[in-house]
Parts: C-alpha cells; sequence; structure tokens
C-alpha cells in the first residue's frame, strides 16, 4: 500500500506527458510545474523541515496520547514512598477508566498538540537547518557527516525547542496529573489555553517555565538517543542491509527509540514531578530544583524509581519517534 502511495505521489508530482486537465483547465503538468516552483522557493525550502516536523508530531501525539497519559501517572504514584504497591499501566488504565470515561485517556490532547506544534515543529526544522549546515560544510571539505556532528545537531535542536516549548508541556503535566487531585482541589481545566491563563493568573507568568531545566536537558538526551541515532542506524543500514527504504526507516526507529528513552526518561521523571508540585500548607514546594529533585527521590523512593515504567515510556517513546520520523521522512520526500 505504501509503495502505491508513492507511486501514485510520484507520478502527480512529475507527469510530464498526457493532455490532463484540471478542474481550473489549467494541464496538470502546468499545475504540478508551479507547485513544484513554490515548493522551491527560499522562505518554502527554509520553512518546509519546520512544517513537517509540527505536522508529524501532531500525528504521533494523537497517537500515542493514551500512553503518554499512562506514562504520567505512573511516574506521579507513590510519590515520597518507599512502599506501598507499585504502579503498573494495567492498575493505572483501571483507575482511569473507572471514572467511566474511556476519553479521560485523552486528557490533554489539546496540551499534547499545542507542544507538538511548538516543541517538535522546533526540533526537528532545527535539526534538518543546522544538518544541513554541517552537511555543506563537510561536502565543501571533501568530508561526510559523521556521529559527532549527528549528535550536535540533535543535543542543540532538542535544546532549543525545549525551552520554546515548555510553557505547553507544563500544562499538558496539570492536565495529566489533575485527575489526581481532591475533587475540590482539581482545577478543570477546559482546554490547554484554559490551563496557560489559569497557571500565569494564578502563579505568574514565569511559572509556565517551571521545569525548564530538566526539560532541556531531557529533550537534549531524548533528542541526542532519537535523532543523532536515527540518523546514524539509518546511514548503516542503507549501507550494510538489503533493507527496503520503509524498513529502513522503521528499523533505524526502533533502535533510537530505545536509545532516546534510555537517556531520557531520569529526566522526563524529574520534569514531571517538578512541573506537577504545587505548594504545601507551609507555603514551600517540595522540590527546590532538578539536583534536589533528584537527590530527595533517590533518597525517598531509591534510584531504580528513575526507571519505573520504562516499558511504558519505551511504548510511548518508541512508536512515537517511529510515526513521527516517519511521516517526516515521508513528508519530506514528498515536497523534495
Amino acid at each position: 500500500m505504501s509503495n502505491a502511495v508513492e507511486q501514485a505521489a510520484e507520478a502527480a508530482r512529475y507527469r510530464t506527458t498526457g493532455v490532463m486537465v484540471s478542474k481550473e483547465g489549467v494541464p496538470t503538468d502546468k499545475a504540478a510545474a508551479v507547485a513544484n516552483d513554490f515548493l522551491h522557493t527560499p522562505f518554502m525550502r527554509a520553512a518546509l523541515p519546520f512544517i513537517n516536523g509540527g505536522v508529524s508530531g501532531m500525528v504521533a501525539t494523537t497517537v500515542i496520547q493514551p500512553v503518554d497519559m499512562i506514562k504520567v501517572r505512573i511516574q506521579l504514584a507513590g510519590e515520597g514512598k518507599t512502599g506501598g504497591p507499585k504502579a503498573t499501566p494495567l492498575s493505572v488504565t483501571r483507575e482511569i477508566l473507572a471514572g467511566g470515561k474511556a476519553l479521560d485517556l485523552y486528557t490533554g490532547l489539546s496540551a499534547g498538540l499545542l507542544r507538538q506544534a511548538v516543541y517538535t515543529t522546533a526540533r526537528l526544522g532545527f535539526f534538518d537547518t543546522f544538518m544541513g549546515s554541517l552537511s555543506a560544510r563537510a561536502k565543501a571539505k571533501g568530508q561526510a557527516v559523521g556521529f559527532k556532528e549527528r549528535a550536535t545537531a540533535g543535543l542543540s535542536a532538542g535544546g532549543l525547542a525545549a525551552m520554546i516549548g515548555n510553557p505547553a508541556d507544563l500544562a499538558l503535566i496539570r492536565m495529566q496529573s489533575d485527575g489526581l487531585k481532591p475533587i475540590a482541589e482539581r482545577k478543570n481545566y477546559k482546554s490547554v489555553i484554559d490551563a496557560l491563563s489559569s497557571i500565569a493568573k494564578s502563579e505568574g507568568v514565569g511559572a509556565l517555565w517551571a521545569g525548564a531545566t530538566p526539560t532541556v536537558v531531557r529533550a537534549m538526551a531524548l533528542n541526542f538517543g532519537q535523532l543523532a541515532f536515527f540518523s546514524e542506524a539509518k546511514a548503516q543500514l542503507k549501507t550494510k542491509t538489503t533493507l527496503s527504504s520503509n524498513a529502513q526507516t522503521l528499523t533505524a526507529s526502533a533502535v533510537a527509540g530505545f536509545f532516546a528513552s534510555f537517556f531520557s526518561l531520569p529526566f522526563d521523571f524529574v520534569k514531571t514531578r517538578l512541573q506537577k508540585q504545587s505548594k504545601g500548607p507551609d507555603g514551600k514546594l517540595p522540590y527546590k530544583s532538578m539536583v534536589d529533585c533528584f537527590a530527595k527521590v533517590a533518597k525517598q523512593e531509591g534510584i531504580l524509581r528513575f526507571y519505573r515504567g520504562f516499558g511504558t515510556y519505551y511504548v510511548r517513546i518508541a512508536p512515537h519517534a517511529m510515526v513521527t520520523l516517519v511521516v517526516a521522512d515521508y513528508l519530506g520526500w514528498l515536497t523534495k
């Protein structure tokens, strides 16, 4: 089916024979030429990596949102305790569905889509832009882009995008964790805009960047694992295997998802804790900083708590990476 779609798209873009006419009375080859010229304007060449990145991230988030909801609830379960029952994906899912609404698994979807529209648009756009610059520089020197350059591009793109997208990320965590609070204390956010305005009004605009440090570090770690290893794995598969292009992309995505999960989960865990926290009766926050959160969780809950839910996190990260990168790859091919 994928090959058929690609062939159809290729035919639509590069048809140079025949006399078919569009609804507007313009020969299809001329219409295709106009569209092709537009795609190759300087503005569109610079904008396409960002547009394709945002669209692919939003598609992936819509598919993976329930898994992300479960991942966040697992990370927040048993906060400050060393014992007690261990939260599992099944137990958390049952708890959410016990409320009688399967759509609760999609809580925070609007925030997730906004986050992807900002964060993934920026990180994939920056990564493609950085890689294009590095490739041109390497080509001028008669060299090839290596893993070091890919890693640098991934780390830089992830850090910049995370800082820009932190407010949407914060709103997502607040919306997903709201159901854990006593009914009287719940904010019952109606949408991501409601969450952002409520947080800014009650806690100040600066609060929208709460947890920005672990968010940036987490994004850099995730992008290092995802983009650098995806690019490297695909390059290796292309030269050392006979797999089809689609198989190379899927395999490289799975590899990238594992490394992205391994490197970023501890920072994702701390980010979730910091963004969810609120002042206690004494007016103080449970955690002062990323380092303080790492120290308190390690002491009170054990070091392995940082990797609790790794399977769920991988199931959230890997498919999201696969869908994002496959869609981005296809959009990149379609608009090349």
